[in-house]
């Protein structure tokens, strides 16, 4: 709780200066979906992450000052066993999650740092189970089942630190390396290590963000170059204690995770552009039979 309210106070005492003269540089998006994967509805099954950008400038580079760039956060998922109802509905508890927080980017010399503050929201006060069952009832897919009503993850608010450290490595003008560690002190406990490579020059002087659930990397300020790009990467996870798998459940997670995505960006000019990635995520949980595959998409239309 320390660490929490440091970085809550750090985000606090930005220059008041910089807050009167900033404005909104850009907003990121993306949806992630088994669906959209391997065509299943299990596991990470869904979530939405929306965020707005907002700062002094931006030319390509990230200020060195904390809190000159905020990021508000909103973002919310579903984390389903195998099965909403019948066998296979009890081999994980149903998560719905949903969260708002505050972020700054910035730089100190070569390395890119990210860091914020989330609350999270689980359990039945989410409203998310409800909305499954409407959405399922609309399309004639399985409803959840009393069972897996009954054995959700509980209501709490889980405020929750989470850090990134990357490095920007140009490989020539068009591509480029970056390596990243990751932290995340709160609903989920986890030190990540990985790397993305970006393919192409309209992906380069963008500022972005990462999805929490794939790893993909959207941005949250676009350079608005048109062109087409693309995102490879993976990454390791060491975890810790996580909410998503209460004792009481009996449900016991892995405590290794690993990710690996691709992804292909098109750019059609200002406030033009598409991303779609897919993202395999290994097995999060003891006795899961598989890993799965998950799919991104992000739709830009701003006129």
């Amino acid at each position: 709780m320390r660490l929490i309210a440091m970085i809550c106070a750090g985000l606090m005492m930005a220059s008041p200066s910089a807050a009167q003269e900033r404005e909104t540089l850009g907003y990121g998006r993306i949806f992630t979906n088994d669906f959209f994967g391997d065509n299943e509805d299990r596991w990470r099954s869904g979530s939405y992450a929306y965020s707005i950008v907002r700062g002094p400038e931006w030319d390509g580079v990230r200020p060195s000052t904390p809190g000159a760039i905020i990021e508000y956060r909103l973002r919310s998922e579903i984390i389903a066993p195998s099965t909403v109802n019948g066998p296979g509905s009890s081999d994980r508890a149903y998560v719905g999650a949903v969260s708002a927080g505050v972020h700054t980017h910035f730089a100190r010399g070569a390395a890119n740092i990210s860091a914020g503050v989330d609350l999270v929201a689980t359990g039945p006060q989410t409203g998310i189970l409800d909305m499954q069952d409407w959405f399922h009832d609309i399309i004639s897919a399985p409803n959840p089942s009393a069972f897996v009503e009954d054995n959700q993850v509980e209501n709490a608010v889980h405020p929750t630190v989470l850090t990134e450290l990357s490095y920007r490595l140009p490989i020539g003008t068009a591509t480029t390396l970056r390596p990243f560690v990751e932290a995340q002190y709160g609903v989920e406990d986890f030190v990540r290590v990985g790397a993305d490579v970006l393919i192409g020059e309209t992906l380069q002087n963008d500022m972005w963000l990462r999805d929490s659930a794939s790893g993909q990397l959207y941005s949250g300020i676009e350079s608005g170059r048109p062109g087409t790009g693309f995102v490879l990467g993976a990454d390791y996870a060491s975890v810790g204690d996580s909410a998503y798998f209460p004792a009481s459940f009996g449900t016991v997670a892995q405590e290794e995770r690993f990710r690996a995505r691709a992804g292909v960006h098109w750019r059609f000019g200002d406030g033009i552009s598409y991303f779609y990635g897919l993202t395999y995520l290994s097995e999060e949980y003891v006795g899961q039979d598989g890993g799965q595959i998950v799919g991104s998409l992000k739709l830009n239309f701003n006129f």
